[in-house]
């Protein structure tokens, strides 16, 4: 076999192996990580794909080496959620998503530095919380989100709660990776 045509038939199984496994993780994904800009998934990001295609585009491709693709980023995106869940964080400390009410930042802040380890990054529009980073290192431990979360987000802001999303059958558990996975 010519090994051209052979490198190109195995990226290309590579490729339908990848969007298979990534499509096993669909419901868990419209359940704890939807996109809270559209309601429907397969117009999100201006009909142009659905949110998850942007964020392996935008944030997975730069994990490589580390994760080697968008099945193991994505994985490993929901296992760093169910390990740090800034949710039940925040909840537990009393914040919780509306619109109307207003919450200390430094509150808000110091609540999820003492549940992870480090300083999260919020983004603010108009006071309201359109963001949380956690941020890692390459082996994956919380590490201190480069930018100050008060240069966007006033000293009292508010977490709107999600938009009502049009899901069927969404998955509650997430199988952890093995280490040889990742």
């Amino acid at each position: 076999m010519n090994t051209k045509y052979g490198d190109k038939y195995k990226s290309e199984f590579a490729m339908l192996k990848t969007q298979r496994n990534v499509s096993s993780l669909v419901g868990t994904l419209e359940k704890y990580w939807p996109s809270l800009t559209c309601d429907a998934f397969s117009t999100c990001e201006g009909g142009k794909g659905l949110f998850w295609a942007h964020e392996w585009e935008k944030h997975g491709t730069c994990s490589f080496p580390v994760i080697q693709d968008e099945y193991s980023y994505f994985i490993t995106t929901l296992n760093l959620y169910f390990k740090y869940n800034v949710t039940k964080v925040l909840s537990e400390a009393g914040y919780v998503p509306s619109s109307s009410q207003k919450y200390p930042l430094e509150g808000v802040v110091s609540a999820i530095e003492n549940a992870v380890g480090a300083s999260p990054l919020l983004v603010c529009s108009d006071g309201a919380v359109e963001e949380l980073h956690i941020c890692f290192s390459k082996n994956l431990k919380p590490r201190n989100c480069i930018t100050d979360s008060r240069s966007t987000c006033p000293q009292h802001i508010t977490f709107p709660g999600p938009v009502p999303l049009r899901s069927e059958n969404c998955i509650t558990e997430v199988t952890e990776l093995s280490e040889n996975e990742t």
